[in-house]
């Protein structure tokens, strides 16, 4: 495979492409990110000047940049990572969530149609080169919310409750179109909350270890009571990996971990774990349009595909803490926003 995979500066994204490396290493990976606030081109300095390996800054809404790294790099996969993803800033600026969710996507299945397809011009033609893929990376916000029992599965009807998963819910729907108008070979995979190393610190679990290493307050989410089903990102990966391996093209498959936790035990785990003490929680303010539950159903993919996550929550958490305890340098940088400046050290001389 020759797999394009964007937004891989990202946390999921990056990991993803640490993974493949490890796991699956005959693979040539091409990652495009247009390094924006989340993106950390220097979480993969380690593997930069890797043969297998190759990094493009680009707008995956930039049709004919996307068109060129098609046919430099003869894409034979594609997964999109690329998303606004924070919640918080989707209800401050939905506008750039509905443009890079729903608009980037579209590009890239355009450009994906455009170089597979063995008859481009030809309406009525559903013939694609063989053994390509385009693998949607979304979301199981885009479901809703749950009540206290009951789980996602992939019939679930979308229901999202914010800006982000409304963005999200529409590029599923766009992807849905093109396998179904065009034929296009492609899957869908709905993911709960991740967690795990070189995650952004505005998100819970390395938003939380940080301060509470640094003995700062904890913002808690009304009553923290809110439930999530959490996959460690590691788990992630080989899940999308089987899944682009072997998903039977035109279907959803739903990820998840099997570990429901309420957002206050998180933290409490991470207190406890940390030897601080619980004073440090400040209850904060509800977010608008907080779902109160999250829970994946992941019987197809463990049934049809044979996948199964490895982590226990409380394993995967315990790896977590100590990441971020072993790389606080790490954090300091992306909290100082000096990570920024990893591209123009490496790349920029290059272009001079």
């Amino acid at each position: 495979m020759n797999i394009l995979v964007t937004g891989g500066a990202g946390f999921i994204g990056g990991n993803f492409i640490r993974w493949m490396r490890q796991n699956a290493p005959e693979h040539r990976l091409v990652n495009v990110d247009a390094l924006t606030y989340a993106g950390n081109l220097e979480s993969l300095s380690d593997i930069a000047e890797d043969e297998y390996y190759h990094f493009i800054r680009a707008d995956i809404r930039d049709r004919l940049k996307m068109d060129e790294v098609f046919r430099t790099h003869d894409i034979t996969h594609v997964v999109n990572f690329a998303a606004e993803s924070h919640v918080d800033r989707s209800i401050v600026d939905p506008e750039i969530f509905l443009s890079t969710n729903i608009i980037g996507t579209q590009s890239l299945l355009d450009t994906a149609k455009a170089n597979w397809k063995l008859a481009p011009d030809d309406k009525y033609s559903r013939e694609y080169r063989g053994n390509v893929k385009f693998l949607q990376v979304s979301t199981d916000e885009v479901y809703g919310a749950l009540g206290k029992e009951g789980m996602f599965t992939e019939t679930t009807p979308l229901s999202p409750n914010s800006p982000y998963s409304a963005a999200k819910a529409g590029a599923d729907l766009v992807c849905r179109a093109y396998h179904e108008t065009f034929g296009l070979p492609l899957n869908i995979t709905r993911c709960s909350n991740n967690y795990g190393p070189y995650q952004f610190p505005e998100k819970l679990i390395p938003l939380m270890i940080h301060n509470c290493i640094q003995e700062k307050p904890l913002p808690v989410y009304g009553d923290g009571m809110q439930i999530r089903d959490w996959l460690h990102v590691f788990d992630h990966c080989s899940a999308i990996y089987t899944v682009l391996s072997r998903g039977e093209p035109g279907e959803i498959y739903n990820i998840g971990g099997n570990n429901e936790r309420a957002n206050i035990d998180i933290v409490r785990f991470i207190i406890l774990t940390l030897g601080k003490t619980e004073q440090l929680i400040t209850y904060v303010k509800d977010r608008p349009g907080h779902d109160r539950r999250y829970a994946i159903d992941n019987t197809k993919i463990t049934t049809k595909l044979g996948w199964r996550p490895a982590y226990t929550f409380e394993r995967g958490l315990m790896g977590t803490i100590e990441w971020y305890r072993a790389n606080s340098a790490w954090m300091e940088r992306v909290l100082s926003g000096e990570y920024t400046d990893y591209y123009e050290r490496m790349y920029a001389p290059s272009f001079s």
